[in-house]
């Protein structure tokens, strides 16, 4: 089974594009914006309607899925994953708007919006599944635990510390599983280095991940950007993969995506904080 089927190609415009899309005569579009209610109060696509991305996956009947949709962020990282969620989900027309508000207002949008973790390609068992699964959190520890100690904001540093600390778990929680169903011989410590390739996308580390990216660290809501989308990803593959699957390896994966949805709730409550400051 190849589980690269799951990453939901989606369709990119960048913001003249939609602009032109949006007033062209007889146009009857959905607009998303999937930033955070305060950012949306700072200033919002007229029309819009505000979905922030954590509560995107319980508020999908919100959108009429007959009419074009379009949809956006801040500069396009959280938006991409949006889009692609929505089209994993049905959605036959829906446009990411590359650049987001930023570049809707003319800016120069920072950072890149895709943020795709292309962990779940060619596995064909649960004892595979769980190989990446551990790999996939294992990579996010590393990558939070790099983010706490590059930030200055205070707050931002213990969230990131905290997300660290339960990846650790995570980590901990897969390979339990591996003993129980699939070899309770092997110790972590060959588990982690010879079976499991600790790497956030396609062999990347989280210093390839964080140099591709290159947030300004003195920018929280950068960080908070990438990292939104990093656990909305997680989210959504975890989410799709279930959907494939039975027995434990659907609880298992149900599991985990539930809890990268607590994830992104936290992340969006810390840049809701950051914003009304």
């Amino acid at each position: 089974m190849r589980w690269k089927q799951f990453l939901t190609p989606i369709h990119s415009v960048d913001a003249e594009t939609a602009r032109s899309s949006l007033q062209a005569p007889g146009v009857d579009a959905e607009i998303i914006d999937v930033r955070q209610p305060k950012e949306y109060d700072q200033g919002h696509i007229p029309g819009a309607k505000l979905i922030p991305l954590p509560q995107l996956q319980d508020r999908l009947q919100e959108i009429d899925a007959d009419k074009p949709v379009y949809v956006y962020c801040a500069v396009g990282g959280r938006s991409r994953v949006a889009a692609q969620m929505l089209s994993s989900q049905g959605f036959a027309e829906v446009m990411n708007m590359k650049g987001g508000f930023k570049a809707w207002n003319g800016h120069q949008a920072i950072g890149a919006e895709e943020l795709g973790l292309e962990l779940f390609d060619g596995l064909e068992s649960f004892a595979e599944l769980l190989k990446t699964a551990y790999g996939m959190e294992a990579g996010l520890r590393e990558f939070y635990t790099s983010i706490a100690s590059r930030v200055d904001d205070g707050d931002v540093r213990e969230l990131f510390e905290t997300l660290a600390r339960i990846e650790e778990k995570h980590t901990r929680r897969v390979f339990q599983a591996y003993l129980q169903k699939v070899d309770d011989q092997v110790d972590e410590s060959t588990f982690s280095e010879q079976i499991v390739p600790q790497a956030l996308e396609g062999g990347q580390t989280s210093q390839d991940y964080i140099d591709r990216f290159a947030p300004d660290w003195n920018k929280p809501e950068e960080v908070m950007e990438l990292a939104m989308g990093i656990e909305a990803q997680a989210m959504d593959l975890y989410t799709r993969a279930a959907q494939r699957e039975s027995g434990d390896a659907r609880e298992f994966l149900e599991q985990m995506a539930l809890e990268e949805k607590g994830h992104l709730q936290q992340l969006g409550q810390m840049l809701d904080r950051m914003l009304g400051a």
